[in-house]
């Protein structure tokens, strides 16, 4: 079984396809970095979007969705990015904890397992 890899770079790739699953890295934001929680869901939203479509895939096949948060306070006002989004009754199983993350102007990182 082959293996696509996407955005691969030295260290990670930004997903890999291997038969019908694609995982997405954690994905943070670069262009709102440093910005509210509801901002940088947003941007990684759309990335995730984008990098699905590379993939073959969308939103409406995610399996699975891990969020780290540097703040478990702004658990809401991620939801409130994520509910807009997410496709109601195709709604992934999904865990959300809080974390350090790589860098302090990150406040918000996701990871999803999808299917093709």
């Amino acid at each position: 079984m082959t293996i696509q890899r996407i955005g691969a770079g030295p260290r990670m790739s930004k997903a890999v396809v291997h038969g019908d699953t694609v995982y997405l890295a954690g994905q943070v934001a670069d262009k709102t970095k440093g910005a509210s929680v509801a901002d940088q869901t947003a941007e990684i939203l759309a990335i995730i979007d984008d990098l699905l479509a590379q993939a073959g895939s969308d939103k409406t096949k995610i399996l699975s969705a891990t969020i780290w948060l540097t703040d478990m306070s702004t658990f809401p006002e991620m939801n409130s990015k994520w509910d807009t989004w997410v496709v109601q009754g195709a709604t992934p199983a999904r865990a959300t904890v809080q974390a350090n993350l790589a860098a302090p102007e990150y406040k918000v990182e996701i990871a999803v397992i999808a299917a093709r």
